[in-house]
């Protein structure tokens, strides 16, 4: 019912929107003016009930070469009910791809999919002389029977089956005859090597191969050329020869190579040995150096003679000498012409923070700094307090006026001096420098190419 144009409470929503609408549209029919009060509508909510005894909720599944195996909510006549879940299996001969086990779910549709592939095997090559033929191709189950051309027999299996797992049984077989070729090899040989060398040239005659059937034979050598290097050591050479019904025969013959060599040579004590070719053999060079802070005594280098002996006597590392009691910069910086260079610290006194900082990155650089072949001279305060020093070595008053005038190095503030071989300046620090930034410098301008070479050699020396 109606009441002064309201929908009555117990009147259903929908019949109550549309009596709304018919009251407006009576009192328009009567030309009287009545406000429009019911122009906004609320839309309800409304959710499809979920039917789960819908018998045809999901399409019904199928499977191709395979079966599906489906339990429901209401029983075992339902398969296709929502919330029905199904097994899918193949056939023997396929394989399923896709979803093993599916469900039915709200939106009418099934949770996956799956299908069955037919499982094939591999094509299986032909066989030389022979043919083979097969019951279903190369799927499941199919035989494949081998034969052979008259006058050749099989060798091995007649026949192999594909498997379900998509692999044949057996191993390949051979078509053979019963009369192979014959090859014989050239003898075995030594060869020595070179001097300086780790390799020889080896040369042979080709092997002499026959058959009783076929002229042309095919004769294939395995392994290495000859007329070409070979490395110390044995060699075995294999030579295969084949007719034309691809039946084989094999030889083998043996070549040694020889290195003469002679004692490994030890490093000296405070030093180590840069060598030629393998080190020890005939031929090889090995020169003496030193570590830093130490000067070769003896031969330069010895070579291993063939009679597998060094030339000459081991040359020995001993420390460098130098005086520190000079009376003048040039009489000090003399001893280390062409053989040192020489990084000079100067700061206004030992507790300068500048200082204090380079001295410690110096002190962790010491390693390297030798092996560039760089001496570190240390000038602090100012007379009558003013030292100037070697490590330990104490240098006199007149030495470090005269570095401090040759090179115009200031008391005022820290800063460093590079000199190279020569006693040039070749840079100046105001700051204090980490060594790898020294090292940078001193490696690209300041190392000769023989000397990079040998700190690439021996860069780890230090870790």
């Amino acid at each position: 019912m109606l009441e002064s144009g309201v929908c009555v409470a117990a009147m259903p929503t929908s019949r109550c929107a549309r009596a709304a609408v018919f009251i407006f549209l009576f009192f328009t029919a009567g030309a009287t003016t009545v406000e429009d009060s019911y122009s906004d509508f609320i839309e309800e909510d409304y959710t499809p009930q979920l039917d789960y005894k819908d018998p045809n909720w999901c399409h019904s599944p199928h499977l191709a070469n395979g079966e599906v195996t489906c339990r429901s909510p209401r029983g075992g006549a339902y398969k296709s009910t929502l919330g029905t879940r199904c097994e899918m299996s193949c056939d023997r001969g396929y394989r399923l791809l896709g979803r093993r086990s599916i469900h039915c779910l709200p939106n009418r549709i099934w949770s996956g999919r799956a299908y069955c592939r037919r499982i094939r095997c591999h094509v299986l090559p032909l066989i030389s002389q022979g043919r083979y033929t097969c019951s279903q191709g190369f799927f499941v189950d199919s035989r494949c029977d081998f034969t052979c051309k008259p006058g050749y027999r099989i060798q091995g299996e007649h026949s192999r089956t594909c498997q379900h797992r998509g692999s044949w049984s057996g191993v390949q077989p051979e078509c053979s005859d019963t009369d192979p070729p014959k090859i014989k090899c050239p003898p075995s040989r030594l060869k020595v090597a070179d001097p300086g060398k780790l390799t020889a040239k080896v040369s042979w005659d080709p092997p002499v191969a026959t058959d009783t059937a076929d002229k042309f034979l095919n004769v294939v050598l395995v392994d290495q050329q000859p007329d070409t290097e070979f490395k110390e050591g044995l060699h075995i050479i294999r030579y295969k020869v084949y007719d034309q019904a691809r039946n084989r025969a094999a030889c083998k013959f043996i070549v040694r190579v020889e290195v003469r060599r002679c004692p490994v040579l030890p490093p000296p004590l405070h030093g180590y040995l840069s060598c030629s070719s393998d080190g020890n053999n005939y031929g090889a060079a090995c020169e003496y150096l030193c570590d830093g802070g130490y000067e070769r005594r003896g031969m330069s280098s010895r070579v291993c003679q063939f009679n597998r002996s060094w030339s000459g006597d081991p040359a020995e590392c001993v420390p460098m000498e130098f005086k520190f009691s000079v009376k003048t910069a040039s009489a000090l910086l003399d001893q280390f012409y062409e053989r040192r260079r020489v990084l000079i610290i100067s700061a206004p006194n030992i507790s300068d923070l500048d200082y204090q900082l380079q001295n410690v990155m110096i002190q962790k650089a010491d390693c390297g700094l030798d092996l560039r072949h760089v001496t570190v001279i240390e000038l602090l305060d100012s007379p009558p307090r003013e030292t100037g020093r070697i490590k330990e070595n104490l240098l006199q008053p007149e030495v470090i006026e005269g570095l401090r005038q040759a090179f115009r190095i200031s008391r005022s503030y820290f800063s460093m001096v590079l000199l190279d071989k020569l006693g040039v300046d070749r840079e100046r620090f105001i700051v204090p420098v980490s060594s790898d930034e020294l090292f940078s410098y001193i490696d690209s301008f300041l190392l000769e190419e023989e000397e990079r070479e040998k700190l690439e050699l021996h860069k780890d020396f230090c870790d």
